[in-house]
């Protein structure tokens, strides 16, 4: 095992976040999140973009039981590549509280994945943001589609505004679901209703099998914390229009955040400004997650 020093203008996550005035309703799902290492247990991809701080599933349990979440879905890092074993110990260590987003490479075998499969894992990510990866031609992803067909696992995107038109054949040829991360990374500076969120909207409009997460404010925002108000009519916009297709997350702890490192007690007090009725609440925060990754029971 490696030894591992985080760069060194990486932002670790707030030690002692605040307890949240929104208190969630039983059985919430912090949807997105993540876990780093330790490094000295599971060890960082040498092909990464970035080396974090360690960040394990004991600080994850701890901040889901102060913040009043139920369960964990837990995104696989992109400073982890392809090796999921530190994701896959917070799901083998959850008692069936953790369910898991995968990156996986054509090359895996079945056996491979039917051992993900057991463990929880219910999806795999495709990230296209160039600076943490290097984004593979669609033949690349279409592998990976055929080999997770049998388990019914679904698709994560991680893309940014820029990149929707580019890649829109391909992510509407997808048949099975898919969840995109962050509302596919608005410029928050634009207006909500001007072309470029439309496109997104229209995306969801015409695909009935796309979700979306409307998560890290504190990454989209311009304004800044803790109300984070610029994100706010984007996220609303797309609870309110796509109320049973959204989810919602930490996306604890943090990676690569520059301008500061949010406090995750105000992130969930963020809940009700975006969901503004308990109807909506429940279906954000209990119902989807439930449906689409406890869905066997």
């Amino acid at each position: 095992m490696g030894t591992f020093t985080m760069d060194p203008d990486w932002l670790v996550y707030c030690p002692n976040p605040s307890t949240p005035k929104f208190v969630l309703p039983p059985g919430s799902v912090d949807a997105h999140c993540h876990v780093f290492g330790p490094g000295d247990r599971f060890p960082f991809a040498p092909e990464r973009k970035y080396t974090p701080c360690d960040a394990g599933k004991d600080a994850l349990f701890t901040l889901r039981d102060m913040l009043g979440f139920d369960k964990n879905v837990v995104v696989q890092a992109t400073c982890h590549g392809s090796d999921n074993a530190a994701m896959l110990d917070v799901l083998e260590s959850s008692d069936g509280r953790a369910r898991g987003v995968a990156s996986i490479r054509p090359d895996f075998s079945h056996n491979q994945l039917d051992e993900m499969n057991d463990a929880g894992v219910r999806a795999v990510r495709f990230n296209y943001v160039r600076r943490l990866v290097d984004p593979k031609p669609d033949a690349y992803y279409h592998e990976i589609v055929e080999k997770i067909a049998p388990f019914g696992w679904h698709v994560v995107l991680y893309f940014e505004a820029t990149d929707l038109a580019e890649r829109w054949d391909f992510f509407s040829s997808l048949a099975s679901t898919v969840v995109v991360d962050h509302m596919g990374r608005p410029d928050v500076s634009k207006p909500p209703d001007g072309p470029d969120f439309e496109l997104f909207l229209r995306l969801l409009r015409e695909n009935e099998n796309f979700w979306s997460k409307v998560t890290c404010p504190e990454r989209l925002s311009l304004s800044g914390p803790p109300q984070y108000r610029d994100v706010v009519p984007f996220a609303r916009k797309v609870v309110e229009e796509f109320p049973d297709r959204v989810l919602w997350g930490t996306d604890w702890p943090h990676p690569n955040l520059h301008s500061h490192m949010p406090d995750d007690g105000t992130l969930v007090d963020f809940i009700p400004h975006i969901a503004t009725t308990e109807a909506l609440q429940h279906k954000l925060l209990v119902d989807n997650p439930t449906r689409l990754y406890w869905k066997e029971g």
